[in-house]
Parts: structure tokens; sequence; C-alpha cells
């Protein structure tokens, strides 16, 4: 299951593995799994990322939206959801 979740940490309703609300389409959509390190501090605002790693993370979203599987994949694995079944 793909979550997309917004900048406040709740879930947006709705959200497909392809972005957009409320999209149903049959078709296989790539994600990616990156690495990232949770960085934590004394000041209550954590667990967060590091600049580095939320460029990172930019940078995989678009190549995938792009559909450049090749520059995704350096950053993690590369996989493909596909709908087991429908109602």
């Amino acid at each position: 299951m793909v979550r997309r979740l917004r900048n406040d940490g709740h879930e947006v309703p709705g959200y497909t593995s392809e972005g957009h609300p409320g999209c149903r389409s049959k078709r296989s959509a790539p994600v990616a799994e990156v690495d990232v390190e949770l960085l934590e501090d004394e000041t209550g605002w954590f667990p967060y990322l590091s600049v580095e790693d939320s460029y990172k993370l930019d940078d995989v979203r678009d190549a995938l939206r792009r559909g450049d599987l090749d520059s995704a994949a350096k950053y993690g694995r590369i996989y493909e959801l596909r709908a087991g079944a429908q109602r």
C-alpha cells in the first residue's frame, strides 16, 4: 500500500500510487524504496530528514513522474505496483 502524507503527517484521502486523488487506473505505477536517515534532536521537532535526503527524495519523485526509471534507480530500488483485484 502506498500512502501520501501531507506536510503535517496526515494522510491525503484518495491518494493512489499514481498521485491523482481518486484515480483508480489499471496501469502499473513505479515506486521507489529510498534509504534516508531520520534525524533527532532535543527540540521536539523530530524525526526529520536532512536537506540532502529531502533533495534526494525530490529527485527520485521527479524521475518517476518523467518515467526515467534509470535515474530513479540511482537512489534506491524501483518497484512496479499493480492492482491484484478490483471490486
